[in-house]
Parts: C-alpha cells; structure tokens; sequence
C-alpha cells in the first residue's frame, strides 16, 4: 500500500493490547529491523502487547507495519499516519516496559473489560449529551494545550495517578455516560477499563483518540480547541493533523503557546512562566550554554540533538 503524501517525514503511531510471549526476543527483533530500515522513534514492547511512534518513509513504515501486524492477536491493529515537516526524533529506541502504558494497576483486563468504542463520526453527540461526564485522562500539562469543551481535567501528572481520581469521583460518575479520551488511545483502554471496574456501567471512549479526531472530523464541525500534544519535536498538532505552534520550554519539557511565548518569564531555551526560579544558577548557565550551541548549529544550517 502506497501512501501518497508531500512531506519529508511520515510519521506511524500505533499500539495494540496483545500477549506478547518472548518481549526480550521481540525488542531485538524490532531493533534491528527499525534501525534497518533508517526509522527514527520509540516503540515499548511489554508482555500485555506494543506501543510505538516512528517516522521515516513511507515504504520502510510500511515494512514495520507489515510485521507487527504479523504478530499474534495485532492483525488488526490500527495505526495513525500523519507528516512532518522536519524530523521528529533523533533516534531509535526499542524498550522492554512492564506495560505499554503504565497506570500501575494489576489485574486489569484492557482488552475484554474496556469501555465501548466511539467512532469520531460519533463522538460530538455523545458529549454534547448533557447527562454525559466527558473525561480528559492526559496529564495536567498535555490538557492545558487543547482539550474538548467542557471536560473534566482530573489535574493528574502521570498516568498513575488516574486510578485515585477515579476511586475519589466514583459516586459522581456512578449513573452517568461517561465519556473519555485520550492522544491516541491507549490510555483509554486501561482508564475505561478501570472506571469499569469501579462499578460504572455506561463507558465509552473515542476510538483512535484525538488524533484520529483531528484526522477524520471536519474543522467546520469540530469540538476541539487548541492543539494535540504530542511526544516528539512537532509538540503539537491540530487538525488534518497538521503540526501547530506550540513549541517545548527545554528546561521544564512543558509546552508552551504563543501567549505563553509571551511572557516576560520566559526565556527561550532557559525557563518560562512554569518553571522559572525553580532552576539553580549553574543549571539557568548550562541550559544558556546549550542555547547558544543551537544558535550556532541553526546559523551553520544544522540543528544539535537537544532532545527532549
């Protein structure tokens, strides 16, 4: 399958809740082919299944594809496709995880117990019901980018944290639709399958998360606001997933907006309104030193791995 597209860079991201029976064999496996085939990205291999962003070419995309899908249980494993104009990420790495997303709660079935899938098509009358509770179950600093009108931020810092949010609202959501969402969603599978769990009978999710949203759902039409974090060097995307304006203070690693941008906190490559006077002296003179060798890379037409 041929994927037409006018940008250097394509970008796959994909995951699948599968048993993995040998991951250490498999990481080595999928290391050697990514690096092969000159991607770029990260793919987690876990024994509960596989989770990955890669860009590169089209064809050598495909090629990877093609063999994850090989791999028992992930035939239909479905993959968001989107460009970028310049690379996403500076290398490869193929890790071995406990999990592919890591919430930290044993004996969760994400794949049987799961909440109902909801098609993009589908999704803004479902929120838009009033007796639905819409949940965004990203991290506090990945809401503040963009997020669906009218959800509920559960203000968390990791993945991990969810499952205490959700044991402290349960009465509230107990009786009520409850809608969640995530980037991609994978998050989705677990948190739905754990609010499940907590004895919440109408759950429901958006299938492929909001980047499949962004994807399909015409902006005329869209309940989106702002911009889609993502983890690589594009920041943030909007729709026609198209790379937007956001750009990463590179001493705290949030995102930051046009208006954050803005500030007088902020400093570029050195702090922003988060995170300034959080930093001693010695770090604000090497994250000035490190500015100064992308200034010099950016004059020479290079650009040093700053990484995130």
């Amino acid at each position: 399958m041929q994927l037409p597209h006018d940008a250097p860079h394509r970008v796959a991201a994909f995951y699948r809740f599968a048993r993995m029976d040998d991951p250490p064999a498999l990481k080595r496996e999928l290391g050697a082919l990514a690096c092969g085939l000159a991607l770029r990205g990260t793919i987690l291999v876990a024994p509960e299944g596989i989770n990955g962003t890669v860009a590169g070419s089209a064809e050598a995309l495909e090629r990877l594809v093609a063999r994850l899908r090989a791999l028992p249980g992930c035939a239909g494993m479905d993959v968001k496709w989107s460009d970028a104009p310049e690379r996403p990420f500076h290398r490869m790495k193929v890790r071995l995880k406990r999990e592919i997303v890591t919430m930290g709660v044993d004996d969760l079935d994400p794949v049987g117990g799961a909440g109902a899938y909801v098609e993009p098509a589908d999704w803004n009358a479902l929120i838009a019901d009033g007796d639905t509770v819409v949940i965004d179950t990203r991290n506090d600093y990945e809401v503040a980018l963009g997020r669906f009108s009218g959800a509920v931020d559960p203000g968390t810092q990791k993945f991990g944290d969810f499952p205490a949010w959700a044991q402290a609202h349960r009465d509230e959501l107990a009786g009520r639709k409850v809608a969640m969402y995530c980037t991609g969603g994978i998050r989705c599978e677990k948190a739905t399958a754990f609010v499940k769990s907590l004895g919440v009978e109408e759950v429901f999710h958006l299938k492929g998360g909001i980047l499949k949203y962004l994807e399909e759902v015409p902006v005329s039409e869209s309940l989106w606001q702002g911009e889609c974090f993502v983890f690589d060097e594009r920041v943030g995307v909007g729709h026609g997933l198209e790379q937007g304006e956001a750009s990463l203070c590179r001493a705290c690693r949030h995102p930051l907006t046009a208006e954050d941008r803005a500030s007088p906190l902020y400093v570029e490559g050195i702090s922003c309104h988060r995170c300034h006077g959080d930093h001693a002296e010695q770090d604000r003179a090497r994250f000035a030193e490190r500015q100064r060798q992308v200034q010099l890379a950016a004059a020479r037409g290079a650009a040093p791995h700053i990484g995130r």
